[in-house]
């Protein structure tokens, strides 16, 4: 690890930034990630989720910090399913979605992958706010195990769910979206 320091023009301050190494497609090539505090990491996988092509349809509120989510959208008609319901996929999405960024809350160079979810519909929800939560719960050597929940707005839990997440090869970096 190498420690790079530079003075900061907006505050006249040094900083530092400490620079990991790592290797991707198997040491064919090979990069330089900056290694950042947590809440910056934080506020890179927000930003990286909020600019998602998808979420301009959904236009959900995230929050991040070590091992869990938060994620609100607002139901409309148009997550309606026949029944006047919000189908499963976006209960599915939220509840996913929170897992994964609860473990790749401490995952600080690469993006996790969903290897496997389970989820559990307790009740159908036609309005209101929707308010998934997410939190890490087993960090082992090669996997993520994440729980998820879904409230609707009286606070009813509506769906609840497990996710298997592992660590990919895909490393963030601003070309993925993952910046200030």
């Amino acid at each position: 690890m190498t420690v790079v320091s530079w003075r900061a023009p907006e505050t006249n301050r040094t900083q530092t930034c400490s620079i990991a190494r790592t290797t991707r497609n198997r040491g064919r090539r090979c990069c330089y990630t900056p290694v950042v505090s947590e809440p910056e990491h934080w506020r890179r996988l927000e930003n990286l989720y909020l600019n998602a092509p998808t979420n301009v349809y959904y236009q959900p509120t995230i929050r991040i910090s070590h091992a869990v989510c938060e994620i609100e959208i607002l139901a409309r008609p148009d997550f309606h399913h026949a029944a006047h319901a919000v189908h499963g996929s976006v209960y599915f999405k939220l509840l996913d979605d929170v897992g994964f960024f609860a473990a790749n809350s401490v995952v600080p160079d690469a993006f996790v992958l969903t290897a496997n979810f389970n989820i559990h519909l307790l009740r159908p929800v036609s309005d209101g706010t929707l308010l998934a939560k997410g939190r890490l719960i087993n960090q082992g050597v090669r996997q993520l195990l994440a729980e998820s929940q879904l409230y609707n707005a009286s606070n009813q839990l509506i769906a609840y769910g497990t996710g298997t997440y592992v660590r990919s090869k895909i490393a963030l970096s601003p070309e993925v979206g993952y910046s200030d």
